[in-house]
């Protein structure tokens, strides 16, 4: 009877490439559509990634232009101030002693104030660039969440395999009558 029916039943190749085919069939657009909803999913990343770098870029020009704009006006402001009193020096040439104590304290006061405003500026600009870096880095968290997230929903979406192989093993068997009922 065994003989028999190893006869008449196909080769286990036969099987696997029918049940390939089959899987083809019944979950190969599925397969198809996952690859390309990766593939948008890849791609928005990867612009998004871009567009972060580009507004960082951008926003980093920005902050450069302005410092480079402050500095310099520091400098004319600076150089302004030092020129002025270098002519009243010259002209009240009587005041000599009082002018040069007066413009030592005043070059004094603008260098404490120079030291002081470029302290401030540099804790501005200490405060914005954590402000950055903070802000690329939630937005890198979330994208890579998003990522997890959407990953996780496509794994949950997807068939599981062996469920699928024990339905065509369970059909296979009836088709060809190797599958018994167990009687209780």
């Amino acid at each position: 009877m065994k003989a028999e029916i190893k006869k008449n039943a196909p080769s286990d190749a036969q099987e696997d490439g029918n049940i390939d085919k089959i899987r083809d069939i019944l979950f190969g657009s599925q397969a198809r559509d996952f690859d390309r909803r990766f593939s948008r999913l890849e791609e928005r990343l990867i612009k998004d990634v871009a567009d972060m770098r580009e507004e960082t870029r951008k926003k980093l020009d920005t902050l450069e232009d302005f410092i480079k704009s402050e500095v310099k006006s520091l400098t004319d402001r600076l150089l302004s101030e030092q020129n002025a009193r270098i002519d009243a020096t010259k002209d009240l040439g009587n005041d000599l002693k009082e002018l040069s104590h007066n413009f030592d304290r005043k070059v004094t006061q603008i260098n404490e104030q120079a030291v002081k405003s470029e302290s401030e500026f540099r804790q501005q600009l200490l405060t914005q660039s954590k402000n950055l870096s903070e802000e690329i880095q939630k937005r890198h968290t979330d994208a890579l969440d998003k990522l997890e997230r959407e990953s996780n929903e496509i794994r949950e979406d997807k068939a599981d395999r062996t469920a699928i192989a024990n339905i065509f093993t369970e059909m296979a068997m009836r088709l060809t009558n190797d599958f018994k009922i167990p009687i209780e």
